[in-house]
């Protein structure tokens, strides 16, 4: 079947074992591997505080997210996904993200973040502000409307979702459900240390096009060697869910190679990335 996606681009320039991956790991959960990346976590919380002196109330998710999107920057098979087979490169920065509502009986809302590549961690940390602020305080979302809609006639789940699921993997899915759903992002993130509970490696969703799930957990005091002697480092660990079939071993741990890099000198996410690799010239690069 012919079909041009809203959301992305194929990729043809790839070896013949992405080529050929998808053939034999049909599912994103047939693919997916899990691994921990643990942060340093003295260097951010001293940037935080420093940023917070100087009036910017910078939040530690966004740190991470800058580091993140500035890592996609040099590495782009992190903005990949795989659909009908086929490796496609996405044409936006989209980040999913999970917010609790206020209220007595708070309800979780789910949506997704839009950002350009040339994004400083301040353009960042105003986009998480105002993204949680819409979420939190709204009655619904996109995405929520859309739930509400399938849920509220007899039946419309079971149809709607057969038909959203044909479509997206045909590339018929309309630009506008793609905009609304949080699973067509190029990953997830979620902070449980939030609410005090360890990192997990969450499940995939086989819907959609996500490349990945973040769930960053509870600090932790790791063991480790200095100058003969062994002491505790406290470290931010971030359980990882991953397709190995847009990138693999290799490519993910040079990547989360440089995640570490600008996680130990945050300061070098304030100003716009001196090098941008692209698939093609898309909307979130600029």
């Amino acid at each position: 079947m012919f079909s041009i996606r809203a959301d992305g681009k194929r990729v043809k320039s790839v070896g013949n074992m992405y080529t050929i991956a998808s053939y034999f790991m049909i599912d994103r959960s047939d693919a997916c591997n899990a691994t921990t990346v643990r942060l340093p976590y003295q260097p951010i919380h001293e940037y935080v505080i420093e940023a917070r002196k100087k009036g910017v109330q910078l939040s530690y998710m966004a740190v991470v997210i800058a580091g993140m999107l500035r890592t996609m920057c040099t590495h782009p098979f992190l903005n990949r996904f795989i659909a009908n087979k086929k490796v496609y490169a996405r044409n936006e920065v989209a980040i999913g993200m999970v917010v609790l509502r206020n209220g007595e009986n708070a309800e979780e809302s789910m949506g997704k973040m839009k950002f350009k590549l040339t994004d400083t961690i301040f353009d960042v940390n105003d986009k998480i502000n105002e993204f949680v602020s819409n979420n939190r305080h709204n009655d619904a979302n996109e995405t929520d409307k859309i739930m509400k809609t399938l849920t509220k006639i007899p039946g419309l789940l079971n149809i709607g979702t057969t038909i959203i699921r044909f479509a997206d993997k045909h590339g018929l899915l309309p630009k506008a459900i793609i905009d609304a759903s949080p699973f067509h992002c190029s990953f997830v993130i979620t902070n449980l240390a939030s609410i005090r509970t360890n990192h997990i490696f969450h499940h995939v969703y086989n819907f959609g096009t996500c490349g990945g799930i973040y769930a960053i957990g509870n600090l932790e005091d790791v063991p480790k060697m200095k100058n003969g002697e062994i002491i505790l480092e406290r470290q931010m660990p971030i359980g990882i869910m991953c397709d190995e079939r847009i990138g693999d071993g290799h490519s993910y741990a040079r990547a989360f190679a440089t995640l570490q890099k600008y996680m130990k000198n945050p300061a070098l996410l304030e100003s716009p990335p001196d090098e941008i690799i692209v698939d093609f010239d898309f909307e979130g690069l600029k």
